[in-house]
């Protein structure tokens, strides 16, 4: 039986939706873990419906994953950057991160095992050394924990915020505002559970944007995470009406231009290291099949 403590970060949150972000586990699998009294808050037992209180110590028993071999496998990974703590990653587009429901064995944690000497063991067997993660269809960088000292100071980054990423991606229609925050609270979609949405109801979401260039018909927009849920740019970028192009899940179901998936891609990473507690800072160019659009469009506007 495995013991994890988590310290409340937010007030006034359902617990099972608190949870659930925080375990990265479906809804239906923490109240599993609530109903069998596993969650321990002041020697009682916590409820899906209790609210959360930020600084409040929650002790949980979860049960012995289920061992899974994950193998090594050749896929090729473009490594920006890697020393005995941490590796930078600029993903590909259609790399999923770490196994699920419905993958196989080709992620980048199975790239990552055949590429690095060494990873985290914090995550379990399936998800070594991930710290956080970028959507299967979106591009750019990552951050990966070689060891467990690393990944809990990356962690405490993420969690508070201070590690910045930024993304690019090119929007639908035309963004009439120069810049602005989207702040709203993201849960999942009530119709269909694969999906997230902008919600009264959920965890609190904010995104900062600004337009590099307008065209005709579409917005090169780059963002800022001041959160970092579950496809949280898709999601504020379709509650503003201008969702992602190329995203037939949050955007139009009939797309213009033929692609693998939405103009998405993290640009910019920003971090302490954890070692030399110095600012790094990492850059990832737009993959080219981003930039074969943006210049399509160029060529529309002459």
């Amino acid at each position: 039986m495995e013991k994890k403590i988590i310290t409340v970060d937010t007030s006034d949150e359902r617990m099972d939706v608190f949870l659930a972000e925080k375990l990265d586990f479906t809804r239906s699998k923490v109240k599993n873990l609530l109903d069998k009294g596993k969650c321990i808050l002041n020697g009682r037992a916590v409820k899906p419906r209790d609210l959360t209180k930020q600084g409040d110590i929650l002790e949980i028993e979860l049960d012995d994953p289920i061992m899974l071999e994950i193998k090594p496998v050749e896929i090729p990974l473009d490594i920006i950057y890697q020393d005995d703590d941490l590796a930078v990653i600029n993903k590909q587009q259609g790399l999923t991160v770490h196994q699920g429901s419905g993958t196989d064995d080709n992620t980048l944690v199975n790239a990552l095992l055949y590429h690095l000497d060494n990873l985290s063991g914090i995550n379990g067997v399936i998800r070594p050394g991930i710290v956080h993660r970028i959507d299967k269809d979106t591009s750019g960088l990552l951050v990966v924990a070689k060891n467990d000292d690393a990944h809990v100071k990356l962690s405490k980054q993420i969690e508070e915020k201070t590690c910045k990423r930024t993304y690019y991606a090119l929007l639908e229609g035309v963004v009439k505002e120069d810049e602005g925050v989207i702040d709203t609270f993201i849960d999942r979609n009530k119709k269909d559970r694969t999906k997230m949405a902008v919600s009264s109801s959920g965890r609190r979401a904010i995104t900062n944007f600004k337009v590099v260039k307008r065209y005709k018909e579409h917005t090169l927009c780059k963002f800022n995470l001041q959160t970092g849920r579950t496809h949280q740019i898709r999601v504020h970028a379709k509650h503003i009406g201008h969702p992602v192009v190329g995203d037939t899940v949050y955007g139009y179901k009939n797309q213009r231009f033929k692609l693998n998936g939405q103009l998405l891609h993290a640009i910019k990473l920003q971090f302490i290291h954890p070692r030399t507690e110095k600012l790094v800072s990492f850059d990832a160019p737009i993959p080219d099949y981003f930039l074969n659009i943006l210049e399509k469009l160029d060529k529309k506007e002459k």
